[in-house]
């Protein structure tokens, strides 16, 4: 049994290893810490209303972007308004179209509400069967959906969780 043990840690270990090996060896994707901060770099001029960007730290859904056209002693630039995915706010930013920003990778996975407790809800995750504890949505009404039993759509962002929306049966 202890031989039985082992390997599955080994084997824990090495999918684990094989993940952030993948991660670490793609050119586009940074990693920070311990897959904490999982975000790649684009252009400012491709991003898109209703795409996402890291704004300030904090990941941000895109609701108007401004270009301005170049001028005599200068390069294009674009205005972006975004509110907070987590927290709401609204931000702005002005920046070269041809330079970098960071773009989170969005990680949108299936749950089922396992149980509702007074700091959070436990999600048990569909394709891991692992439980996880979520904050409570902003959402009034889809926070009193959440109910044991009923299967809903979660989101990691840069190590932090969000639910979205419950499923329809």
């Amino acid at each position: 049994m202890y031989l039985q043990m082992m390997n599955c840690k080994r084997v824990e270990k090495s999918v684990l290893n094989l993940y952030m090996g993948v991660v670490k060896n793609c050119s586009e994707c940074r990693v920070s810490g311990a897959d904490v901060t999982v975000t790649k770099p684009i252009d400012v001029g491709s991003l898109r209303v209703g795409g996402y960007m890291i704004l300030d730290g904090e990941p941000c859904q895109i609701l108007d972007i401004k270009h301005s056209k170049p001028g005599k002693h200068g390069s294009a630039k674009a205005r972006i308004v975004a509110i907070g995915v987590f927290d709401g706010a609204k931000r702005q930013f002005v920046k070269p179209v041809d330079l970098n920003t960071e773009v989170p990778i969005i990680d949108k996975r299936t749950g089922q509400v396992f149980a509702v407790n007074p700091s959070g809800i436990q999600i048990m995750d569909l394709e891991t069967y692992e439980y996880l504890d979520a904050p409570y949505p902003q959402d009034e009404e889809l926070k009193a959906k959440l109910v044991p039993g009923v299967e809903i759509e979660y989101w990691k962002i840069m190590g932090r969780m969000k639910i979205v929306r419950t499923k329809k049966e």
